[in-house]
């Protein structure tokens, strides 16, 4: 099971990770209801290093870029259900829209992003990735599941 950290401590962790050698793949995302697609995509990730480091936007944030009624779960709870899943290793909570400043203190070897990007360079976070030498990758299933479908398939079944 993955451990979750505070944005405290998870950079003296991952640093301490990094000078002992081990590669760092980093994936992130709003986790807001659990589905195939998120674990695919981070079993894909985890195999892009030694450890995965999975970055949960917080509620605020994903409030701003979902919208009314999102998130469903509160962030501690889906960090927990994530820290949960086989393929992660630690897990921290963000503010902010972008994982960018964190990815830019953690500095992970690998950031992980789905295949809907279509090329890395289109990744929103890929420069900052660039500029400390890291590499993005695309990984996972195509994206065949959202959570906002879910959500609209649960709104359709009868009461």
């Amino acid at each position: 099971m993955g451990e979750i950290l505070s944005l405290e401590g998870i950079v003296p962790r991952v640093a301490r990770l990094k000078a002992e050698g081990r590669r760092i793949a980093f994936a992130n995302g709003h986790f807001d209801l659990l589905h195939v697609g998120h674990l695919r995509y981070l079993r894909a990730a985890k195999q892009e290093g030694d450890l995965l480091v999975v970055a949960i936007n917080d509620d605020e944030s994903v409030a701003l870029l979902k919208g009314e009624g999102r998130p469903i779960a509160p962030e501690q709870e889906r960090a927990e259900l994530v820290a949960a899943l086989e393929p992660v290793d630690l897990v921290v909570i963000f503010k902010g829209d972008s994982p960018g400043p964190l990815m830019d203190r953690l500095q992970p070897d690998i950031h992980c992003k789905g295949p809907d990007y279509g090329t890395p360079d289109r990744v929103p976070e890929y420069e900052v990735v660039r500029r400390y030498g890291g590499d993005t990758r695309l990984v996972g299933d195509p994206k065949d599941h959202s959570t906002t479908d879910l959500i609209e398939k649960i709104r359709r079944l009868p009461d």
